[in-house]
């Protein structure tokens, strides 16, 4: 299921720019076995996926395509009983947390207020 979502998600991203209205698929592969799945798609308009899991559910792979600036954008994630985790330098990071705040949430930890002491 995850591989069709995917696909249609690729298929509609592609078809939003006018340029790319016209692109083809350039390579599909897929391969569900008893102990998991393969799946390969690459598009003529630079847009590629690729992931594999297992009899587990723990899937890893990658996707990426090229921005209007032209800039290629490659994301790579696990999905495993941990969650989603994607990995990517495009992706947003939080700001670093201010020393202040890191101090500060130090103490309270070690300095327990007397309603946790049950």
């Amino acid at each position: 299921m995850f591989k069709y979502i995917l696909l249609v998600a690729l298929i509609a991203f592609a078809a939003a720019d006018s340029d790319d209205v016209h692109a083809e698929v350039k390579a599909l592969t897929s391969e569900v076995r008893h102990d998991g799945f393969d799946y390969a798609l690459e598009t003529s308009n630079s847009i590629s996926a690729k992931s594999a899991g297992d009899e587990h559910g723990n899937v890893h792979g990658e996707f990426g395509w090229v921005d209007p600036h032209g800039e290629h954008v490659h994301v790579s994630y696990v999905a495993d009983e941990h969650g989603y985790q994607p990995s990517s330098e495009w992706i947003p990071t939080p700001p670093p947390i201010p020393a202040a705040i890191v101090k500060a949430i130090e103490w309270i930890n070690a300095h327990p207020s007397k309603e946790d002491h049950h």
